[in-house]
């Protein structure tokens, strides 16, 4: 928190590696005393310019429990801390057939949504871009943020990417990934909610559903390039950043250098 104070960050983004491997291991419920002793203590030094954003994990590297494996655990650590403690939600945290946006709906609802660790999996915690698997939840998930008009700054939302990229260039990644986030964005901002409240209330399924996927496979791609236009930016960023050198200056100066790997 003195780190925190000094660099005047407005939120700390806690995730902890801990738990068990094997039933018996340890007090389960003990464990949870623990955890909320050691963040109650943090979040009293906090200060009220810094929020605290409990990230959870379903499983890795412990296998029996994660001692935050799920939205709900987060949100009870977090309910029991107070009105500063909000629930991070990682895109790849969850088991294969959870529902992010259901789940986003709930703690929005509640006023306990942080944040997002913004990311794309197949399987596991696979880390790709965000949008990279399925383009079409990370749309739901950002129209539940439009719905409750909580996408700007003051919407109190840390939209942050938590990703890892071994095989693609890592810049141009990131920047790929923003680009997905900002579509998704822009074609959450395309439902007409007051239409789509109209169908729900009439429970005609097929029409609700059709104005959302409309919005979904509208190509919202030249509306943001002409926004960066207007805004004094390139309309392409990635051809902007492969125009820059950047890429091949650094590789350049690193020939010869030493790798980054996990004991970097």
């Amino acid at each position: 928190m003195e780190i925190a104070h000094i660099t005047n960050s407005f939120a700390i983004s806690l995730w902890f590696a801990d738990g068990t491997n094997y039933p018996g291991q340890d007090n389960i419920r003990a464990r949870q005393d623990r955890l909320h002793e050691a963040l109650a203590e943090t979040y009293a030094a906090m200060g009220p310019e810094v929020s605290m954003l409990l990230e959870y994990k379903l499983y890795e590297p412990s296998f029996y429990t994660m001692d935050v494996p799920d939205w709900g655990t987060s949100l009870l650590q977090c309910l029991a801390l107070g009105e500063k403690a909000k629930v991070l939600v990682d895109t790849g945290h969850h088991a294969l057939a959870t529902n992010i946006e259901f789940l986003v709906a709930m703690l929005l609802r509640a006023g306990k949504l942080g944040g997002f660790h913004f990311n794309s999996r197949f399987y596991g915690d696979d880390d790709l871009m965000v949008g990279a698997a399925d383009p079409y939840q990370l749309f739901r998930i950002m129209f539940e943020i439009v719905d409750v008009d909580a996408v700007t700054p003051e919407g109190g939302v840390a939209f942050m990417l938590d990703q890892c990229h071994n095989i693609e260039p890592k810049v141009q990644a990131e920047i790929r990934s923003v680009l997905n986030v900002q579509e998704a964005t822009a074609k959450a901002l395309l439902v007409d909610r007051e239409e789509l409240a109209t169908l729900q209330r009439a429970g005609d399924v097929l029409g609700a559903n059709a104005l959302f996927q409309d919005a979904f496979f509208t190509d919202v791609r030249p509306m943001l390039a002409e926004m960066r236009t207007e805004m004094g930016l390139d309309p392409d960023p990635i051809a902007a950043y492969r125009r820059s050198g950047y890429q091949q200056k650094i590789e350049t100066e690193r020939v010869g250098g030493t790798a980054a790997g996990w004991g970097a």
